[in-house]
């Protein structure tokens, strides 16, 4: 009752708002003849005239306002002739959507690339930068080249961002555009490299003001759960999951350990306890010293029972590469966490890759919550509307078709066995393509791709398989689909991004045939296979045959239809139909749709406490990469507190104390000499130690810094800050991670992990910060300057890009970010004069996506 009254009230919204924006697009038709009476000339100057009042006014976003109905008529008329494509007034209706902040529903082909151009050139005119964020670089490249005549023809560059060989100037230039389109991955990771730099003239994002987000649930909501991660080796010893992986395959299910596929968990029984133990050769797996053992073993058990080869992940030369399981294409250069992926290379008897340290992190919500103004375009969001509310305060509007649409959408068939459902597939595949009709059949993993290709081949059927093993003929494969008796074998990957076109004898023929292959856990990935079909008017038609051994159905909702089954009491073969059992089916997809905002909600809430911690350690690393920021009084300040912190670890309160401990450690931590006898005479005068120490220290520091000019002794100084604040944030987050792996027991202490982890994290950022003053203090008096050195500055120059160059040559197997790699006996590109593996060659940070 209380959901259908939400949904009748967010329809009721949606409707009038869609009203209130079919009454704005008349007033944008009504300036349609004016503008096509302009000479090309006349309308860009007009166009100008906009940008003009837009950047000379005071408030640039309510003049912006003022000008959408001009611009969108402008840029509708520059499209006409340049692109020959005319904006239809559904589209109209998008570009305002994306404007004001909303995300726009729009069907599969109602030209959600052609709409972002209205919003984007509106934006522009402020001189900020716009971003156009894609699902990969095909898209990315692909729409950047097909709009970029109508946005240079009004005016504006166009960047793009995409993986590959890109040094530091090839990425300034790029984002320096009016227009930038790019990867989710890129821009996230573009960021974090930017807060490791150490010249803010190397900063690649300067400001996030707004970003168009296409397919804005596949990166929003399916990516939200895996952080972006850069990290380093961490050092560890590999021998243990090799050792754990022996253990796990001699451990039977049942007797020493259970499956929890719903929750993806595996629970050893006390036999199973007992048994490791003996096979480990320990006396308590459970004990503090054993506790990466369990870790370990946990882990190989998961490696071995719930994460399947060529369906989670492929072997490709030598190497364990994930599946990516909403769109089917492989992640190169992302690594499952928490040693999982060396468990699952020991499972396949592959290199063990050292296990990593994060370096620096960030959530996609986070990231995307940068932004000033944020929107989006897909053809599914509804099933998600209340998250995107909840986490990103993003309205879904659901934008009406430009043409009804004429797809079909059969009720599911659903059959006892696998076996039996190929079997009726096949055939329905036979007898369409006898008629010709085009077939897209959709898997939900490689491995079920593949059978299928081994079957229609049996069949002597022609056709193509798209899956992550193919990737590279994505675009080929996709634009074949929709011709006369194409047989199309996809997995989730045909569904993001590209158009099926068919021709007026394929639609005498009904149009492209749909056949899902089994559900999967998300609606929305189905609705996006179904919406391949019916575009702009087109026919078409949609049916998903299922079977009790999917591990949808065998998971979460075989029991009821099985019921069903038995009482009908079906022959081998025979199949039900029925909208009672296709909402049973969307029923257990709800319940796994909820199971993953939770998920993506946890991982949010932790995320939140570092983001916080986050951006106070990133202002402080902007402050001190402003060239015009003299941070003096951030000495003075410091060094102040620290003089607090060593009379405390020295435990010198009085005259009475042994001073001999504070002389020590004044003389170890600031390589100055103290004389107990001179402290005790002073404190006798002035009641204190720390006036005394400033003076001294104050002293030290400046003859020391009396050979430099102003310039370079600032350099210098900000250098050692930014060396402390990045060793000691890499510190931290290393100690973060491991808080937070093992911060879920406290709940059997009945505390709130989250709770718990809150109150804990604060207490170690105090601590982190009071490391930073400290550390940087010591280093800044124990720093060694030759004054017979004339070019001290040059040196500091020097030091800043080695630096640069050890936190931003990322190496990782991932093509899409890393670059050209030189010859180990090659010089080093960071210009030290070494050979490269005596330089930056030796093991730097790497950057990867690690699933949780």
């Amino acid at each position: 009752m209380i959901a259908n009254l939400t949904k009748n009230f967010f329809s009721s919204r949606n409707d009038r708002l869609v009203k209130h924006y079919q009454k704005e697009v008349k007033k944008i038709n009504n300036l349609e003849s004016h503008y096509e009476a302009l000479n090309d000339k006349e309308l860009q100057e007009a166009f100008e005239a906009l940008k003009s009042q837009v950047r000379q006014s005071a408030d640039p976003q309510e003049e912006l306002q003022k000008v959408l109905f001009r611009s969108f008529a402008i840029t509708r008329e520059a499209s006409k002739r340049i692109l020959n494509m005319r904006h239809f007034d559904v589209q109209l209706i998008g570009g305002m959507v994306l404007h004001v902040g909303k995300i726009a529903e729009m069907k599969t082909g109602e030209g959600k690339t052609l709409v972002a151009t209205l919003p984007v050139c509106l934006n522009a005119m402020t001189g900020e930068s716009v971003h156009i964020v894609t699902v990969n670089d095909y898209l990315a490249k692909r729409d950047a080249e097909t709009m970029r005549p109508l946005y240079e023809f009004l005016g504006f560059s166009v960047g793009v961002i995409v993986g590959g060989y890109y040094d530091d100037e090839d990425r300034l230039k790029q984002y320096a555009c009016n227009i930038v389109y790019g990867t989710n991955n890129e821009f996230g990771f573009d960021y974090l490299r930017d807060n490791m730099k150490y010249d803010f003239q190397q900063k690649v994002q300067k400001h996030h003001y707004f970003a168009i987000i296409d397919e804005v649930d596949s990166i929003l909501i399916d990516e939200a759960r895996t952080p972006l991660i850069i990290s380093g080796p961490a050092n560890r010893t590999l021998d243990n999951y090799k050792i754990a992986n022996e253990v796990a395959l001699k451990l039977k299910e049942e007797e020493h350990y259970s499956i929890d596929e719903k929750n993806r968990v595996i629970l050893l029984t006390e036999s199973g306890i007992s048994e490791a133990e003996r096979l480990f050769n320990i006396d308590n797996l459970y004990s503090i010293e054993n506790a990466i053992l369990a870790h370990h073993l946990d882990q190989a058990l998961k490696a071995n029972n719930l994460f399947k080869k060529d369906k989670d992940y492929v072997l490709r030369d030598g190497e364990v590469v994930i599946v990516d399981e909403f769109t089917g294409r492989l992640s190169e250069g992302r690594r499952f966490s928490e040693g999982l992926h060396q468990a699952l290379e020991a499972k396949e008897n592959v290199k063990i890759k050292e296990e990593s340290q994060t370096l620096a992190d960030i959530t996609y919500q986070n990231y995307f919550r940068l932004y000033e103004k944020l929107s989006g375009m897909t053809g599914t969001a509804q099933t998600e509307a209340s998250e995107f509310l909840q986490i990103y305060n993003l309205e879904v509007i659901s934008i009406p078709t430009n043409i009804p649409v004429h797809r079909r959408d059969l009720n599911d068939l659903i059959y006892k066995t696998e076996k039996e459902k190929f079997k009726a597939l096949i055939q329905k595949i036979i007898e369409l393509h006898k008629n010709g009709q085009p077939i897209l059949v959709g898997t939900a993993s490689i491995e079920k791709s593949e059978k299928i290709h081994e079957l229609l081949k049996a069949q002597r059927i022609p056709h193509s398989v798209l899956n992550a093993k193919q990737h590279a003929q994505e675009a080929e494969i996709i634009k074949d689909a929709g011709k006369k008796g194409a047989v199309t074998i996809a997995t989730n990957m045909a569904g993001r991004g590209v158009d099926i076109k068919i021709d007026d004898e394929v639609r005498e023929l009904g149009g492209l045939y749909i056949i899902g292959t089994e559900r999967h856990e998300s609606r929305r990935i189905d609705n996006q296979l179904r919406g391949r079909s019916g575009r702009q008017g087109d026919p078409g038609t949609s049916q998903f045959y299922l079977s009790l051994e999917d591990s949808l159905l065998r998971i979460f909702g075989s029991d009821r239809i099985k019921n069903i089954m038995d009482k009908l009491g079906l022959d081998e073969g025979e199949h039900i139909e029925s909208k009672l059992v296709t909402r049973s089916v969307e029923s257990a997809q709800k319940k796994i749709e909820s199971m993953h905002f939770e998920a993506r909600k946890h991982l949010l809430e932790y995320d939140d406490v570092a983001n916080e911690q986050r951006k106070a350690i990133y202002r402080v690393r902007n402050e001190l990469l402003d060239p015009n920021q003299n941070i003096t009084h951030r000495i003075i300040e410091n060094r102040q507190e620290c003089i607090a912190l060593l009379l405390q670890k020295a435990e010198v309160f009085s005259n009475e104390d042994d001073l001999n401990a504070l002389c020590g450690l004044a003389l170890e931590d600031f390589n100055i000499t103290l004389e107990a006898e001179a402290l005790k005479e002073y404190y006798q005068k002035h009641n204190n130690f720390e006036t005394y120490l400033d003076r001294v220290l104050t002293q030290a520091y400046e003859e020391k810094m009396s050979s430099l000019n102003e310039k370079t002794r600032n350099e210098i100084e900000k250098l050692i800050y930014l060396q402390t604040l990045d060793n000691l944030w890499r510190e931290h987050l290393y100690t973060m991670d491991n808080l937070k792996t093992g911060i879920g027991l406290r709940g059997y202490n009945q505390k709130d992990p989250l709770v718990e982890y809150k109150k804990e994290s604060f207490n170690l950022f105090l601590d982190l910060i009071k490391q930073i003053k400290y550390t940087s203090i010591k280093m800044l008096h124990k720093v060694q300057l030759n004054p017979l050195n004339e070019d001290i500055q040059e040196e500091a120059k020097h030091t800043k890009l080695k630096l640069e160059q050890n936190n931003t040559h990322l190496q990782t197997n991932d093509s899409s970010f890393m670059s050209k790699k030189p010859v180990r006996n090659e010089p080093c590109p960071c210009g030290s004069g070494k050979k490269y593996k005596n330089c930056c060659g030796k093991s730097g940070p790497k950057q990867g996506i690690l699933a949780q």
